[in-house]
């Protein structure tokens, strides 16, 4: 059973990354005042399928110059490593409970800077190169901003495991008690899965589409679904850590479609940083932020410790 819900989410991931697509192209549509996908299926609804068969059927181009293994093995590594990260997902049947789920989340997270490095040097191309180093200096500078933040988020709940997050939510939420902070997690994910304004990797201006401008084809497809993986994996993440947590709950997939639905507003609403300010935001504004937010948490556990003994 184990087996088969591993398999089945695996299902219900790809085709969650499919019509999240389809939900970006129809909401950039409609805040541009046109209809998106409309013509395949009901709604447009086989778009996502017309794309992903477009695209693995394509064919696959090695740069002259690259180096052919970690080439291709590389876009594999990449949707591994963003399929690999849904496993701490709170299963309470047929699945295994991570008592450490935080930690797993942040361990596995520290892995993306790797394909970045991989993607960027394997195809020998000056762009994917400055690409690559853009994204592995955005991807460090906010993952210590991320490590804190969640600091913070312990001496709160008390556990490493997600299944305590509703548990401690059931009277409010911490996104309620910690509003600052959520504002904070909610902007480095955006950092963190380079999403606009934040998009410097993908910087069509200047980069054409950074660390992956050689990768056409299958290689294009899965690098593009590890993306949004991580992205919808993130969405929930945020929906487990300040908006109840309640996962047996129909209320709780609307929070994670309305997550999804406020990052692809952000990007229809808001132009892309300049660099140096990404860079200062995330090492002057941030970083300090959480620390003192980490010192003030840890008064308050000191205090509440304190009252319950005295």
């Amino acid at each position: 059973m184990f087996v088969l819900t591993s398999i089945f989410l695996l299902i219900i991931i790809m085709v969650s990354v499919g019509f999240f697509t389809l939900l970006e192209r129809k909401v950039l549509g409609y805040i541009q005042f046109r209809k998106g996908p409309s013509k395949l299926g009901f709604l447009g609804l086989f778009q996502p399928f017309s794309d992903g068969l477009k695209l693995f059927t394509s064919e696959y181009i090695f740069p002259l110059n690259c180096n052919v293994f970690l080439y291709y093995v590389c876009p594999l590594f990449m949707l591994v490593y963003s399929l690999f990260i849904w496993v701490i997902f709170p299963f309470y049947y047929n699945c295994l409970s991570f008592c450490y789920g935080m930690i797993f989340f942040l361990c596995v997270l520290s892995l993306g800077v790797y394909t970045f490095i991989i993607c960027g040097w394997s195809s020998n191309s000056s762009y994917s190169m400055i690409g690559c180093i853009r994204s592995i200096s955005q991807a460090i500078s906010y993952e210590v901003s991320l490590s804190l933040i969640l600091i913070c988020i312990f001496f709160l709940v008390d556990s490493y495991s997600l299944v305590m997050f509703s548990v401690v939510q059931s009277g409010i939420w911490n996104m309620f008690v910690c509003f600052p902070l959520f504002l904070c997690w909610f902007s480095c994910c955006l950092a963190e899965t380079n999403r606009t304004p934040y998009d410097f990797s993908e910087g069509e201006s200047e980069l054409v589409s950074g660390f992956n401008i050689e990768y056409g084809g299958g290689g294009f497809a899965m690098l593009f679904i590890s993306e949004y993986s991580s992205i919808i994996f993130l969405c929930l993440f945020t929906v487990i850590l300040f908006m109840g947590g309640d996962y047996y709950s129909f209320f709780f997939s609307l929070s994670v479609v309305f997550m999804c639905f406020l990052m692809i507003w952000l990007r229809s609403s808001f132009p892309r940083y300049r660099y140096d300010k990404l860079m200062y935001m995330a090492w002057s504004c941030y970083l300090p932020l959480s620390l003192n937010l980490i010192f003030f948490f840890v008064l308050i556990k000191c205090l509440v410790v304190y009252h319950f003994f005295w």
